[in-house]
């Protein structure tokens, strides 16, 4: 087994990181990794229906989708993020507690009432501070979870909170939990670096272990060829969404908008509008504009942009439009 401590904060570049390292490397590996705030995604998910779209905005947040599956979370530097790369066959798949024990047993010796609970998590005192998921690929099996240790619970929850649309799709949605962190069980808070060793030493220790392994400057050419062409584009984060339908209203100084959209594969498939506004275009040529075109914003704007709004919706501007779109 090797070990790796990726010290990038980057979420598109480390996503693509376990990528590389599952699909490339013939070794079994142990890796830890943080990410800079950011929202990352289960494979399966509608990633608008995850997030406050509002506040990642504002906040500039990325939103990435990982390869397994699983719910939504979200990530500061207050998270340590683990991996487990090993060869198996499928017969080991969705055994969760052979990854998580080892985490458990350096949690237990840090005097914490650390239990595997559910399907996927770990608790201090019932409260999670941990979720898991896995991947498997060609006889290889990655396991990964995070490690709640300061993180800002404030903006955990406010990043995750779904604004009032409603969805309807056939993905995964996440289930709010009680959540905590490692260092309010704590006599003395730990530091996340001294944290982080402390995990690496015990976990290379009971694997029989040596020296950490560093990416070669091919390696990280070749993950970051991954990340630009995968992990960090909105076909992957976005278009990936499971078909779904999205209906809002709003009402604004020049009447109410209401939207019906249907969409798949990240396109706009169909969509009506409807109101009580007034306009002296029909906005059946608004719809037609926007069928086939990516369900995100800057593309709706770009689509919308030679269009005079106005004579569709007296008093209501393109951005009002958008933000009963999005």
């Amino acid at each position: 087994m090797i070990y790796i401590y990726n010290k990038s904060t980057d979420p598109y570049f480390n996503l693509a990181a376990e990528e590389y390292v599952l699909k490339q490397f013939n070794d079994e590996c142990f890796m830890l990794w943080r990410n800079r705030p950011s929202i990352i995604i289960g494979k399966n998910q509608n990633a608008l229906a995850e997030i406050n779209l509002d506040y990642v905005k504002e906040h500039n947040i990325p939103v990435v989708r990982r390869l397994s599956g699983g719910g939504a979370v979200f990530h500061d530097l207050g998270n340590v993020n683990f991996t487990f790369i090993v060869n198996d066959d499928l017969n080991g798949f969705s055994d969760f507690r052979r990854f998580t024990q080892p985490i458990i047993d350096v949690l237990r010796k840090l005097s914490l009432n650390a239990e595997f609970s559910g399907r996927n998590d770990i608790t201090i005192d019932g409260k999670k501070i941990s979720g898991n998921a896995q991947y498997y690929y060609k006889n290889r099996i990655l396991h990964h979870g995070t490690l709640l240790v300061s993180s800002n619970m404030a903006d955990l929850s406010a990043a995750l909170k779904v604004r009032p649309i409603k969805f309807e799709d056939k993905g995964v949605k996440s289930v709010s939990k009680r959540v905590t962190n490692i260092n309010e069980h704590l006599e003395k808070p730990i530091d996340i670096e001294e944290f982080i060793n402390l995990i690496m030493d015990d976990i290379r220790l009971t694997t029989g272990g040596s020296g950490l392994y560093e990416f070669t400057d091919e390696n990280i050419r070749n993950i970051e060829k991954l990340r630009d062409e995968k992990y960090n584009t909105w076909e992957w984060n976005f278009g990936m969404s499971p078909d779904y339908n999205l209906k809002n209203e709003k009402k604004f100084s020049g009447g109410t908008v209401e939207v019906d959209l249907n969409v798949s594969d990240g396109i706009i498939r169909d969509i009506k509008i409807y109101g009580d506004f007034f306009g002296k275009k029909d906005v059946k040529d608004i719809e037609e504009i926007l069928k086939g075109v990516k369900h995100s914003e800057n593309d709706v704007k770009n689509a919308l942009s030679s269009i005079d709004i106005g004579e569709y919706f007296s008093n209501i501007t393109l951005e009002n439009l958008l933000d009963v779109m999005f």
